[in-house]
């Protein structure tokens, strides 16, 4: 029995269109903070460059991605298209949390995604910088999971 390569729609080469339904596709993904879930977007041998770390492939992936949500509770994320070319995206983001002790912070970043043919990102180039704000400067107040449709983008909300 043959079985079909893994496919993600949407596919390259991307539109303004399919490459803005990637973007909501990947926040949703980091928004569910199901590391597991999260890793099956990326090819079995995805190389990532995120802050200071390399993780290669989902194994790795997932370890990141555990550490991560251990660390930053309550995460709640956008991200929004910056640019796009035939299989590359690129993205601005932003997410909130706060650690164990309380504080909060807001973490501001930019991404480079690049996708192999069936639609599963092999690169991914990441560079955040970490805010701490007081509580009462937080402005992602949904439940957490998915971001709510009518929910401000970052360009909404001055960010």
């Amino acid at each position: 029995m043959h079985l079909a390569p893994e496919t993600r729609p949407p596919l390259p080469p991307f539109t303004r269109e399919s490459a803005t339904q990637k973007v909501r596709l990947a926040e949703d993904g980091w928004n569910s903070r199901d590391p597991q879930r999260v890793s099956l977007v990326y090819t079995v041998g995805s190389q990532w460059r995120n802050r200071a770390e390399f993780p290669v492939g989902r194994e790795q992936i997932v370890a990141f991605l555990t550490r991560k949500w251990a660390k930053e509770l309550d995460y709640r994320l956008i991200k929004e298209l910056w640019a796009f070319d035939s299989n590359r995206i690129a993205v601005r983001f932003a997410y909130e949390w706060h650690d164990d002790t309380g504080l909060w912070y807001r973490s501001y970043g930019n991404e480079n995604w690049q996708f192999d043919a069936n639609g599963l990102m092999e690169l991914r180039y990441a560079s955040i910088n970490d805010l701490p704000i007081q509580e009462s400067e937080r402005k992602f107040f949904w439940p957490l999971g998915r971001r709510p449709d009518d929910h401000p983008s970052l360009s909404d909300l001055g960010l």
